[in-house]
């Protein structure tokens, strides 16, 4: 490490990876549950399994966002970080708000849940993936607040780059976004509009800076490539992805009261949501391919160019083939939805996620650059076996989403949901199998970290420019 105090990236990262285990657990209990209605029931019902599953990747990847830009902040701004203590502090306390309410939402049923948390004060529970009780919600933006001032202080001074301010912009972003979580009108159209500015404008948004700012960072120092290169590619790719992703939220408005203009503006810059993230795809391999250095870390070489490709796959591929209007009438909310954001936030979110830990975590235990061969041996196998899987999750559930579609809603002799739900079981139990071998991925990927063995070198080329 360069500056002591981005140590307080690893309890972050600790607790996101942690965090990640209980979520692809509660996966595995929710994809029973699909083909075993009564599985664990009553003890954890479908609907608390599925609140735990999502808003434990929620919060898992925010620990990972913290914890990157604790790391990275510093380096950027080749200053300390402004307050280690704040920083350690807010983790706790965000840690332990996160563990109560899973708690909550596992040991008392969802209404008294929101009794006992003062949800009447303050109505703000009952949606999807904004499930938390208000005073957690509170004690969400009592965080960010902390967070970004001990952030916006470190850079403000120090050195100030297109990177850090990117990144900036996004933390930002998403805070204020979080905001909309608090809005919750009887309408229920505006309450669909407004709960879209949280759930869309993070994922197709600003968390899409956050995404191309962890990325540059990463790439600078694998590569070793010129920064002015590196941040040509991210002015266009932020450019793009606020340009398609802000307009593109009309994708949400096509059917739930809104006016018919919102159709043709979700169809088209929905369609052109893909272009950032093949841009990415492209910035990656592009980066790599003018690399002048051979980083030993060859393990966070390819989570980042694996993160640019199931990025374009998940979000950009599996995005376009039900985004546009009359396509989306039809398949709206069926399991393709599902197939699209389990690649979308794997490609996207996860891979960069792990691309950071893979990078900084060595060396946050000491070593200069990398872990052995013989543990990035081990995590480049954790690479393949989750990603590999997550690619057959999604085809499963296309194939499963597309039979859905057929029988339930566009055949001559419609179908009921249930007897369809039936005749799609065998793509729910191939996607439970899938997601048992990604578990094993995960287990590989966090034994990795304990593998020993002699570290890995950094090999410089002739006339490497200074980072």
């Amino acid at each position: 490490m360069k500056y002591t105090s981005q140590a307080v990236a690893k309890p972050y990262f600790i607790a996101a990876i942690a965090l990640f285990v209980g979520q692809i657990l509660f996966g595995l209990i929710m994809g029973l549950q699909y083909v075993m209605g009564d599985f664990l029931f009553p003890e954890i019902p479908f609907n608390v399994a599925r609140m735990v599953h999502t808003n434990l990747l929620i919060v898992w990847l925010l620990f990972g966002f913290m914890g990157s830009t604790y790391y990275l902040v510093p380096e950027e701004s080749q200053t300390e970080l402004y307050s280690p203590k704040l920083a350690l502090l807010l983790f706790w306390v965000f840690l332990v708000a996160g563990a109560l309410t899973i708690v909550g939402y596992l040991a008392v049923p969802y209404a008294t849940l929101a009794k006992i948390t003062g949800n009447d004060l303050l109505p703000t529970m009952g949606r999807e993936f904004l499930e938390q009780p208000t005073i957690t919600k509170i004690g969400i933006v009592i965080v960010a607040l902390g967070f970004l001032f001990n952030v916006g202080m470190t850079i403000l001074r120090g050195r100030k780059t297109v990177i850090s301010m990117v990144l900036m912009l996004g933390l930002l972003g998403l805070a204020v976004f979080f905001l909309f979580s608090f809005y919750n009108p009887d309408n229920l159209v505006l309450d669909k509009m407004f709960w879209w500015w949280v759930v869309h404008l993070w994922v197709e948004g600003v968390w899409e800076l956050i995404l191309g700012a962890i990325l540059a960072f990463t790439l600078i120092k694998i590569t070793g490539v010129d920064r002015e290169v590196i941040e040509k590619w991210l002015y266009m790719i932020i450019a793009m992805a606020l340009i398609t992703g802000l307009l593109g939220t009309g994708h949400h408005y096509y059917y739930i009261g809104t006016p018919d203009y919102w159709l043709w503006i979700g169809s088209v810059f929905s369609a052109m949501e893909p272009v950032p993230f093949f841009m990415m795809t492209l910035f990656a391999f592009n980066m790599v391919n003018k690399r002048r250095r051979q980083h030993p870390n060859r393990a966070a070489t390819l989570w980042a160019l694996g993160t640019g490709v199931m990025a374009f796959l998940g979000a950009g591929v599996w995005g376009f083939l039900h985004t546009l209007a009359p396509v989306n009438y039809y398949t709206h909310g069926s399991q393709i939805t599902a197939a699209h954001g389990h690649m979308a936030f794997y490609g996207a979110y996860v891979m960069i996620v792990l691309t950071m830990i893979s990078y900084a975590m060595p060396m946050l235990n000491g070593r200069d650059a990398a872990n052995s061969n013989k543990s990035q041996v081990a995590e480049m196998w954790a690479f393949w076996l989750m990603t590999v899987s997550m690619v057959f999750i999604t085809l499963f559930l296309t194939g499963a989403g597309i039979l859905q579609v057929y029988l339930q809603r566009y055949s001559e002799n419609p179908l009921p949901f249930m007897m369809v739900q039936d005749q799609i079981s065998l793509f729910y139990w191939l996607r439970e199998v899938a997601g048992v071998i990604f578990l094993i991925g995960l287990v590989v990927y966090i034994t990795s970290f304990f593998i020993k063995g002699e570290e890995a070198r950094l090999v410089k080329a002739e006339n490497v420019i200074s980072d």
